[in-house]
């Protein structure tokens, strides 16, 4: 009978599947909602099957030759171990292997040997690979991690915006346009700040570098600060893969780098392919070796 890969990145917004051939070959697509196994368990594994069962669909393929897929899931969530065992036996596939989405976010940029990824999104994270060796570095999340993420920058723009409106900073048109937002009421962006989540916060973020880029001294001051804690973690990577390829990932990927050491912008190299490629190459070469070994 054919075997068929299942590769799935999943995290806090959607979940992604692809289904392909034991050569590695993508036939099919699908797409689903949000699939972190910490926040919500039960939810995740509906929307894996449903990425899935699409991506069959996709295909052309009969659905229900899912619970006979070899899978690689990439997933938001996945650190927490009796996640893990809770989510495993409950997955439709004949086999699963979890683990996290930066893993395969780096497997599809950089392909095979050594490197890293910084994953610069609402959070921030950052993997190195040396030989066999994976090594991650942050992704503690936006309490007590997350430094340069856009929850940070976020958080610290409607920060130095209060500070304007005390005077305590100079004003200008970011905090201006900032407090605005809440009709220039700062007891309302402080109620604000009592329910926001990181994705709340994450929303300010483009406009920190909307207004750095017209020369805000706000938006400027936050961005240095920000861009030096993500200096401080690259050179760390650096020393883990001795100033190897760098590639930068996430929905701040394309802003960040004017801002970032020199040292660190001539090592960046543009990804090969997305998560979900890279979920499926590592998906092959597991079950690859497992059927190996069996044999």
């Amino acid at each position: 009978m054919q075997r068929y890969l299942v590769g799935v990145d999943g995290g806090g917004t959607s979940c992604r599947a692809a289904v392909a051939d034991a050569t590695g070959r993508i036939l099919g697509r699908g797409k689903s909602g949000a699939s972190n196994i910490m926040t919500a368990p039960d939810t995740a594994i509906l929307n894996i099957t449903e990425a899935a069962t699409a991506a069959f669909a996709d295909a052309g393929l009969d659905t229900g030759l899912v619970k006979d897929a070899y899978a690689f899931l990439g997933l938001a969530g996945n650190h927490v171990e009796n996640t893990v065992a809770y989510v495993m036996p409950r997955l439709p596939f004949h086999n699963s292997i979890i683990e996290s989405d930066g893993l395969i976010a780096l497997q599809g940029a950089l392909g095979e040997g050594d490197g890293a990824v910084a994953i610069l999104g609402t959070g921030t994270i950052y993997i190195a690979r040396t030989g066999a060796d994976i090594h991650y570095i942050g992704g503690w999340g936006y309490h007590l991690g997350d430094l340069g993420s856009g929850a940070r920058l976020g958080q610290l723009a409607l920060q130095e915006s209060l500070l304007a409106y005390d005077g305590i900073s100079q004003k200008t048109e970011m905090t201006r346009v900032l407090l605005d937002d809440f009709n220039n009421e700062p007891r309302k962006m402080v109620a604000f700040s009592q329910a926001a989540k990181p994705g709340d916060y994450g929303r300010y973020a483009p406009r920190v570098f909307e207004f750095a880029a017209a020369g805000d001294e706000a938006a400027l001051l936050i961005l240095s600060q920000s861009a030096g804690d993500i200096d401080l973690s690259l050179d760390r990577v650096s020393e883990l893969t001795d100033g190897g390829r760098l590639c930068l990932l996430g929905g701040l990927s394309a802003l960040y780098p004017p801002y970032l050491a020199q040292r660190h912008r001539e090592r960046l190299v543009q990804p090969l392919e997305d998560a979900l490629a890279g979920s499926i190459a590592l998906a092959k070469n597991a079950f690859t070796r497992t059927e190996e070994g069996a044999a």
